[in-house]
């Protein structure tokens, strides 16, 4: 329990030192040092717990839940005093709302408000863990520099760094205790402190946009937090069969249709927090926030702690209409926001609509619930936190040495930015090439969806999903690995401390390919058996077949190496045209011309404007009707 305490803890004392920092030595010795003990007592948990399964803790609660309500309501002043101040009357109204229902919570089913034990660690929280500790630590390193370059390159921003790397911290902190807690109201606690940070970070710069922007995510954030309070006072109300607020005892609870109620508003709370339709513009907003911020939110806090939620339930929604809606609600978000992400050239937008997508799949896999899913479900999680969060903070790179974040200015990166590069181009292939760890575990979930009821309605949408995914990232990646002559190198000079984290990050998207069966048989299988009583496997002759194609794979980099030297250089192919070195070359009509790639983007078949409102309207309907679904099966 100590490490456990440990981690929800430090990270508080660490954000509350840095208030004090003014210096950026400093403040990096200070952040590097604390992301070193965050994670080293993140690997502590793994090695010391990985095999006992569910482990359970009597935290004290009395005065830690007295101080916990104290802070929501000091944190429902602070958005009625933002919303008055910036003339945002629905997040001062959902406010409200929310410390309404909490004080009619604390005060009418006191009695009911007690878990036997407030912590818990297993297998499953064990992965998040090192996905908060070391993903998550290693993004706060990498912001110390970044935030020095940012506010060189924008100097109409006031430099408010102690509180950007004080809440920081405070996120990190909150994530820990949303992931160790087994009292809800602990976890529905921490689960607030995560959306007034990310209102803070994403409303940093302070710009018009960016207020606007973060009020978005603060508000959408707000409706979950009402669902989530009132599923707390059902289970209150109806202790004696759901469980009450001991997480362990209502997913054990016998009576499945009086847990499905209060489960599948904590879901609409999972979907808002991660994002997904018609939810997902909060996420796009928060793209205006500085790089490590969008990182932070992508890949191992924010959207992980709505995904997170939606796995835990994933037991009460499985078997049930209601939970198969919301596995229908991931599945079209899944498809339309792949679609959308065809027609932007913006690279955080790519990787927005990307998450976004992914957390849908993750969703889907969640909502129908059966074992091999969740299996699937949190090897997605588990993929997707360390190879996004390689793209995020590598495009923030890119952009502070080529002055943009359009994939188009990235085309010939291979040359301008070698190690840059070949870092991007290991976590786009992370993302859709075989056999990195995305396509593993779409593999495994088309498996599982073959053996559900309306299976085929799920294989529809992950094919087409997935085959759309292809697109829009190998037209990225070529433009990566694109041999451009006469470009200059942009590398050197480049900040040499974010090296660092991009390198252990880019470590760690080749080592969970390599160690994905380990990390299956130590964590993840031991987990679902533990749930379900029947686990999934990864089949040896496939364990065999992803080896291969790894191997495979290291054939082309290798034979870089080994031909170098032997290597000609041919001038550009231009179908018969003279072309000179710099592209040059004679068109029609005797003109000279300058050869350029350009990909499709294709926007008037699958912008924005075409997909979000039908994809948002499918969506809300399939949110609405699990509800009802929910009701008519109680």
């Amino acid at each position: 329990m100590q490490t456990l305490l440990f981690l929800i803890l430090f990270p508080i004392l660490v954000a509350c030192l840095l208030l004090f920092v003014k210096r950026t030595t400093l403040r990096y010795a200070v952040v590097a040092l604390s992301a070193l003990v965050i994670g080293g007592a993140s690997i502590y948990l793994l090695m010391r717990y990985a095999f006992e399964g569910a482990v359970y803790f009597a935290a004290p609660s009395e005065a830690v839940s007295l101080a916990m309500v104290a802070i929501e309501m000091g944190l429902a002043l602070f958005i009625v005093y933002m919303g008055a101040k910036f003339r945002n009357y629905l997040a001062i109204v959902l406010a409200v709302v929310q410390a309404a229902l909490v004080v009619y919570l604390e005060t009418t089913f006191s009695e009911n408000l007690h878990a036997v034990n407030n912590l818990f660690i297993d297998q499953f929280s064990i992965i998040m863990g090192l996905i908060i500790g070391i993903i998550g630590s290693l993004i706060a390193v990498y912001a110390v520099r970044y935030m020095e370059t940012y506010h060189h390159h924008h100097p109409e921003v006031r430099d408010r760094q102690k509180m950007f790397f004080f809440v920081i911290f405070i996120f990190l902190a909150a994530m820990f205790g949303l992931v160790f807690s087994n009292n809800l109201m602990w976890v529905f606690f921490f689960w607030e402190i995560t959306t007034i940070t990310s209102f803070l970070l994403i409303g940093y710069s302070e710009t018009e946009e960016a207020t606007k922007n973060a009020f978005l995510a603060l508000v959408m954030n707000l409706l979950g937090g009402v669902a989530f309070v009132v599923a707390l006072i059902f289970l209150a109300a109806t202790e004696a069969t759901s469980g009450g607020i001991d997480l362990a005892r209502v997913l054990a609870s016998s009576d499945a249709a009086i847990v499905l109620i209060p489960a599948v508003l904590i879901g609409f709370a999972g979907i808002t927090k991660a994002a997904l339709m018609p939810f997902s513009s909060w996420l796009l907003g928060a793209m205006v926030a500085p790089t490590p911020v969008s990182a932070l939110l992508h890949s191992s806090t924010m959207v992980k702690a709505g995904v997170y939620i939606l796995v835990r339930f994933s037991p009460v929604f499985a078997g049930t209409f209601a939970g198969f809606s919301i596995g229908l609600v991931g599945g079209v978000t899944f498809v339309v926001a792949s679609a959308i992400a065809i027609s932007q050239s913006n690279a955080k937008r790519v990787l927005a609509y990307s998450t976004i997508a992914n957390l849908g799949l993750i969703a889907a896999c969640a909502g129908v619930g059966t074992h091999m899913l969740v299996w699937a479900a949190i090897l997605l999680i588990v993929f997707h936190a360390v190879a996004k969060s390689l793209l995020f903070l590598g495009t923030g790179a890119i952009e502070h040495r080529v002055g943009s974040r359009d994939i188009e200015d990235m085309e010939g990166l291979i040359v301008r930015m070698p190690r840059m590069a070949v870092m991007m181009f290991i976590g786009i292939a992370g993302m859709f090439l075989a056999p990195f760890g995305m396509l593993i575990s779409k593999w495994a979930a088309i498996e599982a969806f073959v053996q559900v009821p309306f299976g085929l309605v799920f294989i529809a949408l992950l094919a087409y999903g997935s085959a759309i995914t292809v697109f829009f990232w190998a037209k990225w990646m070529g433009k990566l690995i694109a041999v451009t002559r006469n470009q200059e190198k942009v590398e050197k000079g480049f900040f040499e401390e974010p090296w660092a984290p991009l390198y252990i990050i880019t470590g760690l998207v080749v080592a969970t390919v390599l160690l994905f069966p380990v990390i299956s048989s130590t964590l993840i299988e031991p987990y679902v058996l533990a749930i379900y009583g029947v686990t999934a496997r990864l089949a040896e002759a496939n364990v065999a077949i992803m080896l291969l194609m790894m191997a495979l794979l290291l054939i082309l980099p290798v034979s870089f190496t080994l031909f170098r030297r032997s290597a000609k250089h041919l001038p550009a192919y231009m179908s018969g045209r003279t072309a000179t070195t710099d592209l040059q070359f004679t068109g029609s009509l005797g003109l000279t011309r300058e050869a350029q790639t350009r990909n499709y983007y294709l926007a008037e078949y699958f912008g924005e404007a075409k997909l979000f409102l039908p994809g948002a309207v499918v969506c809300t309907v399939l949110i609405l009707a699990s509800w009802v679904l929910a009701g008519v099966a109680l």
